[in-house]
């Protein structure tokens, strides 16, 4: 036990050391980066995110669901089934106990500017992507291998980010689902009466993660595009009820929020520090931006140009963090205007429901729970399932992958929260700070690449990519003809109807 203890204490040093000193600083750098060079495209183009989520994938006669490979859609739902977990409850909570209410306006302020990161990762990871039996692999492991030119470091990369996401954040979202499960008991009895529920739940979920991922990606994706619109869709209308039924509140709690944010007076200073330190850390725990895990499935996705799975992923970024992050901020600051006096991450939010729906309000919360970091064990296997296929395509190492991540399902259960949040939170940093270096020294072909999307649009057509259109970008694997046949069809179809070039 005081080895545990001892381990938890030394990852919260380094994890606070490198976020202070390291985390925060790059992440505004490259953000405010790309921002700058891309005219803020995550502002600006928002109607083409919208046109380009629902755009249909490719058919494909031999695959089972007829589709060449995964559509906008399922790649934005996978995604956001990773996205939208644990960071969104508990790490909301955790963000407003530990940096006050204005931790929130910048985590707000961190997903506008970074979500043009995500932008430029996603659309590097379709531009680098590799043909996989039936489907497309890609993420910043082939991004560094391609566009970098180092098999080796894309390799290091693979390994570290299996460990980071497949397995450290796989354990982290078990966990939560064990604590909500106990918050929802202890409405009834003490939990301690039951050592060993977390056992049982362990081993439940362990069952239910087996039966999806050794089914592997068509079935990830096909749960995630059922249960994601589904709990997003509960908890934002509980949310609601609780926003409705305080409206006297909300002055107060929007005071709060941007007066915790830019009170420079507080402490020195000091006080706005942590808030955005917190705000950005859990800011980025919660919607990804930046951190290499979504290219992994924006690249899974067949579509017509790169530039639109990356335009898909930046809108998951508002999807996660201004819409349900914020209906966590409220349901929190309704029922705790003094931060200090409620318990740290989910309790302040179970409470809160509690106090607004009575018993029900926990026992729904368990439920949400479950689902939200249900789905964020499959959208983390089907991150380290990219990266397995960079590092080999042996379907045995592949279904040993598969078990790893059910027994860390396992692990997760019924090791302490404090630990689960620490080495996710360690793992975290050093893999988004390589990420962003990466995308930075790379950012020259994901904008020439843009620049051609706004040509074809500008032009009238809907932007369509082949690899000999930009000779310049060199290692492209994909991008042929027949990764692209249906759109070219459709578009030449077109052009007769209306009888002369589109």
């Amino acid at each position: 036990m005081e080895t545990f203890e001892n381990l938890n204490s030394w990852l919260n040093n380094a994890e606070e050391w490198l976020w202070t000193w390291v985390g925060t600083g790059i992440v505004a750098i490259v953000a405010l980066y790309f921002t700058f060079r891309t005219g803020a495209v995550q502002i600006r183009m928002i109607p083409n995110m919208l046109r380009s989520i629902t755009e249909r994938t490719q058919k494909d006669e031999s695959a089972p669901d007829r589709r060449k490979s995964l559509s906008s859609f399922q790649a934005f739902t996978v995604s956001a089934a990773a996205r939208v977990g644990t960071g969104n409850i508990s790490g909301v909570a955790g963000a407003i106990f530990l940096g006050g209410p204005g931790a929130v306006v910048w985590m707000w302020v961190m997903a506008i500017f970074t979500s043009a990161a995500s932008f430029i990762e996603s659309t590097l990871a379709q531009l680098y992507k590799a043909r996989r039996a039936d489907t497309y692999k890609g993420g910043p492991a082939f991004y560094i291998h391609r566009g970098l030119g180092s098999r080796v470091f894309g390799g290091i990369f693979a390994v570290l980010f299996i460990f980071c996401f497949a397995l450290a954040f796989t354990s982290l979202q078990a966990n939560t689902i064990v604590d909500a499960v106990d918050g929802a008991v202890a409405v009834y009895t003490d939990p301690e009466a039951l050592p060993w529920l977390p056992i049982v739940i362990g081993a439940i979920l362990a069952a239910f993660t087996a039966f999806i991922v050794i089914g592997g990606m068509r079935r990830v994706a096909t749960v995630a595009q059922n249960l994601v619109p589904l709990m997003a869709l509960i908890y934002l209308v509980l949310g609601l009820i609780i926003v409705l039924t305080n409206a006297e509140e909300l002055p107060r709690v929007i005071s709060q929020l941007f007066t915790g944010a830019f009170d420079f007076q507080a402490v020195g200073g000091g006080a706005v520090g942590t808030a955005i330190m917190h705000g950005v850390q859990r800011g980025m725990l919660s919607n990804e931006a930046g951190m290499g895990s979504v290219p992994n499935v924006a690249a899974t996705s067949s579509i017509s140009h790169p530039v639109k799975q990356g335009l898909v992923q930046t809108l998951g970024v508002y999807f996660d963090t201004l819409l349900v992050c914020s209906i966590t901020a409220f349901i929190v600051l309704v029922a705790f205007p003094d931060v200090s006096a409620g318990g740290e991450g989910l309790v302040m939010v179970q409470e809160s429901l509690t106090s607004s729906f009575g018993a029900l309000g926990a026992v729904a919360l368990a439920a949400i729970m479950f689902l939200l970091a249900f789905t964020s064990v499959l959208g983390n296997y089907s991150y380290g399932e990219a990266n397995m296929n960079y590092l080999t395509r042996s379907r045995g190492w592949l279904q040993a992958f598969g078990w790893a991540v059910t027994l860390m399902v396992f692990i997760g259960s019924v090791i302490s929260v404090e630990l689960a949040w620490s080495i996710a939170g360690v793992s975290m940093i050093v893999i988004a700070v390589i990420n962003l270096v990466v995308i930075t020294l790379l950012s020259k072909p994901a904008l020439i690449l843009f620049h051609h999307y706004q040509t074809e649009r500008k032009a009238g057509r809907n932007p369509i990519f082949l690899a000999s259109d930009l000779p310049e970008i060199e290692n492209v694997e994909c991008w042929e003809k027949e990764d692209v046949q249906d759109y070219l069809d459709a578009r030449d179809g077109q052009r007769e109807v209306l009888g002369g070039p589109n």
